[in-house]
């Protein structure tokens, strides 16, 4: 377990930066062969792309990186290791489970959109058109990930449309 929380000791650093960036603290990485392959952090905000999870910056940088190196990407997804801090939404999730990754370890669950349980189980679910599902370790450091997106839900999100950020100012009286 040391190990894991190693890892996930990292990717809270990359949810932390997350964090600063006026971006929901979620951070990841990838491990491959027992070294820090690729590493995300949420990047929604910054890039408008409501795709810019932590989970799929760090899918394209691996996908970057198996061309520059010219290898298969494949065989290098079925070696991966992904640390997350909190747990993949279900897209990032059914990403994951095409890529072929064997194994995510999260720390905190996702009561709202979480894909391996939570809401869904795209990790287990007979889902033949995804490709084989993976396994998934729960709960590392859960509560320091719960802390980050406590600070990040205490102030307002500056992004927000108006008519969002009016119902969470008319909830909060």
């Amino acid at each position: 377990m040391e190990e894991h929380d190693a890892w996930m000791q990292k990717a809270m650093g990359y949810a932390q930066e997350a964090l600063s960036n006026g971006e929901v603290p979620v951070g990841c990485v990838l491990v491959y062969q027992n070294q820090e392959l690729a590493t995300g952090a949420n990047r929604v905000n910054e890039t408008k792309n409501a795709t810019s999870h932590a989970e799929m910056v760090a899918i394209q940088k691996v996908m970057r990186w198996c061309v520059e190196q010219n290898r298969n990407q494949k065989e290098v997804f079925r070696e991966i290791t992904l640390y997350v801090t909190v747990e993949p939404c279900i897209m990032c999730a059914g990403a994951l489970r095409q890529m072929g990754v064997p194994l995510v370890v999260y720390g905190c669950s996702n009561d709202r959109f979480g894909g391996c349980g939570s809401i869904l189980n795209i990790a287990s679910d007979s889902l033949p058109s995804l490709g084989p599902g993976y396994d998934v370790i729960k709960g590392v450091l859960a509560e320091e990930a719960v802390q980050l997106l406590k600070q990040f839900y205490k102030h307002e999100n500056p992004n927000a449309p108006d008519d969002k950020r009016k119902i969470k100012q008319a909830s909060a009286e």
